[in-house]
């Protein structure tokens, strides 16, 4: 990344939903803090809010401020971070100050720390994690390029990164590492 692209997309995210590639997908995604974009992003997939949105980060330290790492007991850490970077989503407690918007109103918050190294520069760059939907209106199959994505959305978006997904062939897995429990297999 250029960093005129680091600046549009820092402009952009304070102006509301951007769009980068993912692992598998490209992903809509915005500042986790600005509840107006987030609900932005549930209006344009026509996602209902009690599904709630993924965090990617660079890092565990981007994801702490939602986080609720006191309530991850020592017994369970290494399930935990064993996990990451890589594409594997987590189920974690949440921070009670968190947005319902992020958490669907539950009490834990899926959250990534990516490998794909486009999305965790941005990430880096930003100095913040970014919320990580697939992007696509719902019922519809999620871009996977750039020029799809502005089909799919046009001008609603403020800032688009043109660079290709990664490899992977289907959506990251999602699990509980607390319980073991599998929400969405990869």
């Amino acid at each position: 990344m250029t960093p005129d692209d680091i600046t549009s997309a820092r402009e952009a995210l304070l102006e509301g939903v951007i769009a980068y590639p993912t692992e598998a997908v490209f992903g809509l995604g915005c500042d986790p803090t600005n509840d107006i974009a987030i609900q932005k992003i549930l209006d344009l997939k026509q996602r209902p809010v009690d599904k709630g949105l993924i965090l990617i980060a660079a890092d565990y330290s981007q994801l702490l401020p939602y986080v609720d790492d006191q309530a991850i007991g020592q017994d369970k850490r290494f399930s935990v971070f064993s996990h990451w970077p890589g594409p594997t989503t987590l189920i974690l407690p949440a921070r009670k100050s968190v947005s319902n918007l992020l958490t669907g109103g539950r009490e834990t918050i899926a959250v990534r720390v990516t490998a794909f190294e486009p999305a965790r520069e941005l990430c880096r760059k930003l100095g913040t994690p970014l919320v990580s939907t697939s992007a696509n209106p719902a019922g519809e199959e999620p871009a996977r390029t750039a020029d799809e994505v502005r089909a799919y959305f046009g001008d609603a978006l403020n800032w688009i990164m043109d660079a290709d997904v990664g490899g992977a062939a289907a959506p990251s897995q999602i699990i509980d590492p607390l319980t073991k429990k599998v929400f969405r297999q990869s």
